[in-house]
């Protein structure tokens, strides 16, 4: 088939490929985290209120804008992140489960995850969310080290976070996944054996394990470049992985991404739908959507957001199209972040075109190298060498460029 036909294809298949996930930003915290560049910040409860009418305005026009043209489908997964969404009241809470009912069907087994800190999990809020189809809380744990804790700029404590799981369990939401931190400034491999040892304690069935990288505009860059942050090195970095892999493997979890851990059925199916490279709705100051041939970035200012939402418009902040390449490119990146890896046979469905057709120099010398595998129809990063992973995707992007 020729490019040309192949570019023609990869549109209509973007352009009818149903989106059945949604992502939902809420830009607040209590406090500004050293490592954070997320889109986040400390506002009032007035600024909070204003932000929920905004995006409940944004909510109710997200299909018309955003797949028009394309069947209509239930959603399959919701994920509300931040910032701290269970920084919002319960009614705040619920008026936005209200506008995701009045405006999307749902599945009959949908997947709603609501991002949460230790120490903002009260009863209430947790109910409401149980009460309007919330059934699974990720939990910001980081590590339970109180120090640690306090370096980082985190304002929970270690009980704070064994408080939160058991709240979520009360409430009946009995799907709870704690994110870990990895190579955090004087973290030692014991604070990571205890952080595994505290977090199976609490019978949670998945762990996010994630390295930490210290981005621009943090305080952690600042002291950085300053000299006044002591990260572990290289060595002990990867000695920490290894360690987290061994024991949440020796406990009964998979190991199906790169930094996630899942007792077998309770992998992030929201998740699952950024790293196969399937389209998403995305709502929120600052929040990044994906409808398969466009990807777009809302404004991160909230004046700008609110001015935008309140007279009707689209609140983009950014748009761009996704080449056919791009898209070819993200599927081999994002799909070797898993244990499943990437099919040949969904390769070629999607794109009318055979991983080794589109990526022959590039295969042949990474399978020459032993970092990648080709079995049964099935391209994977063998275990042994998923530390180094990010040199392996970046092989196939922005090679034709």
């Amino acid at each position: 088939m020729s490019k040309s036909r192949r570019k023609h294809s990869w549109r209509c298949c973007a352009l009818t490929e149903a989106i059945t996930s949604l992502y939902i930003h809420i830009p607040f915290c209590a406090s500004k985290c050293f490592y954070c560049d997320f889109n986040s910040y400390v506002a009032s409860e007035a600024v909070r209120a204003q932000y929920v009418d905004d995006l409940i305005g944004e909510l109710k026009n997200l299909k018309r804008w955003y797949s028009a043209e394309r069947s209509v489908e239930p959603l399959q997964t919701i994920y509300v992140g931040g910032g701290t969404p269970t920084m919002l009241s319960a009614r705040e809470f619920e008026r936005i489960a209200e506008a995701i009912h009045g405006q999307f069907a749902l599945a009959s087994d949908l997947e709603w995850t609501v991002e949460a800190n230790p120490g903002t999990t009260e009863p209430d809020i947790l109910r409401a969310m149980k009460e309007m189809g919330v059934n699974r809380v990720s939990i910001g744990t980081q590590t339970f080290n109180e120090t640690l804790l306090l370096s980082i700029g985190r304002l929970h404590s270690p009980e704070q976070t064994r408080i939160s799981v058991e709240r979520a369990y009360a409430a009946g939401i009995k799907r709870v996944s704690l994110d870990l931190m990895l190579g955090l400034p004087d973290q030692t491999l014991v604070d990571v054996e205890d952080a595994l040892s505290q977090a199976l304690a609490t019978g949670v069935s998945h762990v996010s394990a994630y390295g930490l990288k210290v981005e621009e505009n943090t305080p952690f860059f600042s002291w950085e470049k300053k000299g006044f942050l002591h990260l572990p090195d290289e060595e002990l970095q990867v000695a920490m992985y290894e360690r987290v892999r061994e024991r949440l493997i020796d406990a009964g979890f998979l190991h199906y991404e790169v930094s996630n851990y899942a007792k077998p059925g309770e992998e992030s199916r929201h998740n699952l739908t950024y790293w196969r490279n399937r389209p998403y709705f995305a709502a929120g100051a600052g929040a990044h959507g994906y409808t398969g041939e466009m990807r777009y970035e809302n404004m991160r200012s909230l004046s700008a957001y609110h001015h935008a939402c309140q007279s009707g418009a689209r609140p983009i902040e950014q748009e761009y199209p996704v080449s056919l390449q791009e898209a070819m490119e993200n599927e081999m990146m994002l799909g070797l972040r898993l244990t499943e890896g990437v099919s040949d046979r969904s390769f070629f469905e999607r794109f009318q075109a055979s991983i080794e057709q589109v990526f022959k120099p590039e295969c042949e010398r990474l399978l020459k190298l032993g970092v990648l595998t080709h079995r049964d129809g099935v391209w994977r990063i063998p275990e042994q060498h998923v530390e180094v992973a990010n040199e392996i995707y970046a092989e196939f992007v922005g090679i034709h460029t």
